[in-house]
């Protein structure tokens, strides 16, 4: 059986845009106030893909050095 996954294909379906946008929440609330109000673009490049996220952050949290 071969469970290599390939990831070389050029869209992501919305169902993987949605579970991508909510793991990026997550992590995101550590450092912003944002409203829920996220998007994802995806696009072909020469190089590969130029992703680009977009959300209204209301203000930037205070950073916390790891412990």
């Amino acid at each position: 059986m071969n469970d290599v996954l390939t990831a070389d294909r050029d869209n992501i379906t919305e169902e993987e845009k949605e579970l991508f946008l909510c793991d990026l929440k997550n992590v995101c609330s550590e450092y912003f106030e944002a409203d829920d109000k996220y998007t994802l673009d995806v696009t072909r490049t020469e190089k590969g893909f130029s992703v680009c996220i977009i959300f209204d952050a209301v203000r930037i949290k205070k950073f916390k050095k790891p412990r």
